[in-house]
């Protein structure tokens, strides 16, 4: 599911300021997630030099195009990405101050440290040389005319293998779906590689260096992608045509489905937290099952979970996107407005909230229901989950993804539910997103380990 990141976009321009030079790190909390944040201020003559790192994004060296500085201020300005910091110098040595950005602002203290500590321990990335071959590709998407980039792993000395395809979940994402400093598809190719199997990853359309417009994409287009990764597997000779799956993951999940529903050649699915409920059904499940361990008080999620039905059912009502921007302001204007984020005024909220339902690829998750594409599902089918999952709470979906499957008259289901997993099959504590990054674990090997026995076993 969606996580509500920062993405800084921007163009060099030098400034003046006071010698502050070094390297200046903190972290601002997007709804539960805490995200590092880093500038590095260098003086050239009477010239502040200041770049941007967001190490759990994996964006690094963004120019700041103006820098501040007096006595006890810092400021730093981005306006091409509607960003701007300003901190006040306490007795610690430290900057307290607000990250601004696209009107949400953000309490973030700066505090000079000695070297760049950028990285988080991640134990089961792997390292070259690999025991495989790896090829960088790009596949036409003919029906859209665009082109997608990805990276293709394939066992070596191993005739007429195996092959995935590995579909993300939402949001852009690169080929490794990289995330809170963790690269889940690497170390899911790594794993399903070195025991046999082919895999091919691609970046997102409009994404990294696959072309293309992400912004105004649906899930239909993403089955479009993934079914033109599918195809490209079978023109590859060292790929048996008749052994080609599709992985997805989250979003990836319900987007498997669809493409498997409109093609018989798949071969099988494996799905990774999917959905097998209506959209908006899942986020609301999402929001509560989060606030709630985030220590959220019930009657408050109650609350709003009732504003945000609300404003759900006018998504799934309304076809005409000017007049949906209508009725949704009139209907946030109308509800509880004493509270808003901290920073951020009641129009801006609102606008906020209607910006985001009207999004294209929000209203159509919010209105899509995956049962009708399951049920058209015959392949073999693997889904999984973590029982601390989060995002796509278990207890709704699995059961819900067995039942359309069943129901299609599909036999050949496996479903699981891993104790002590979140949503990224991670092993935790409470399942919090604001845990994804602290945890060195990328995936629980237990689930690499139930993947790559079950398509190994598939009877073909």
């Amino acid at each position: 599911m969606r996580l509500l990141l920062l993405f800084f976009i921007l163009c060099p321009v030098l400034v003046t300021g006071q010698n502050i030079e070094g390297y200046w790190t903190g972290s601002i909390d997007v709804q539960g997630i805490s995200l590092r944040l880093a500038f590095t201020i260098n003086v050239s003559g009477d010239t502040l030099l200041t770049t941007m790192d967001s190490p759990d994004q994996e964006v690094f060296g963004i120019p700041v195009q103006s820098t501040y500085t007096n006595d006890d201020t810092l400021r730093f300005e981005m306006p091409n990405a509607s960003i701007k910091y300003e901190g006040v110098l306490d007795s610690s040595g430290r900057y307290i101050g607000m990250f601004n950005q696209g009107g949400m602002a953000f309490p973030l203290n700066l505090e000079k440290t000695e070297e760049k500590q950028l990285g988080n321990k991640r134990p089961q990335e792997p390292k070259k040389p690999y025991p495989y071959s790896e090829e960088m590709v790009v596949f036409l998407n003919e029906t859209d005319g665009i082109n997608l980039a990805g990276t293709l792993t394939i066992p070596k000395e191993q005739a007429s293998c195996p092959a995935v395809v590995l579909i993300s979940g939402s949001g852009a994402q690169n080929r490794d779906e990289a995330i809170l400093g963790h690269k889940p598809f690497l170390v899911l190719a790594d794993h399903l590689t070195r025991n046999g199997i082919a895999v091919l990853r691609y970046d997102d359309r409009g994404t990294a260096e696959s072309e293309g417009d992400f912004t105004s994409s649906t899930a239909y287009d993403f089955s479009k992608d993934a079914e033109t990764a599918f195809n490209y597997l079978k023109s590859r000779k060292e790929i048996d045509s008749n052994r080609i799956g599709l992985i997805g993951h989250s979003e990836g999940g319900m987007v498997a489905p669809m493409v498997a529903a409109r093609n018989s050649e798949i071969n099988f699915l494996v799905l990774l937290a999917g959905t097998g409920v209506r959209g908006d059904q899942v986020i609301l499940q999402q929001s509560f099952l989060i606030g709630k361990a985030s220590g959220i008080p019930e009657e408050e999620l109650a609350k709003g979970r009732e504003i945000n039905k609300g404003a759900f059912d006018l998504v799934l009502d309304e076809t005409i996107d000017d007049s949906l921007d209508t009725k949704l302001t009139q209907y946030f204007y109308s509800q509880d407005t004493s509270i808003t984020d901290e920073g951020i005024t009641v129009e801006q909220m609102v606008n906020k909230n209607v910006r985001t339902l009207n999004n294209p690829q929000i209203k159509y998750f919010i209105r899509y229901d995956p049962a009708p594409a399951l049920k058209k599902v015959t392949c073999p089918v693997l889904a999984l989950n973590g029982e601390r999952d989060l995002q796509v709470d278990p207890n709704q979906n699995i059961i819900a993804i067995r039942s359309a499957l069943e129901e299609g008259g599909n036999r050949k289901v496996t479903t699981k539910v891993f104790p002590r997993l979140n949503h990224l099959f991670q092993e935790c504590k409470t399942g919090n997103i604001n845990e994804y990054g602290a945890i060195e674990q990328t995936i629980s090997p237990d689930v690499l380990e139930e993947i790559s026995n079950w398509i190994k076993a598939i009877e073909h």
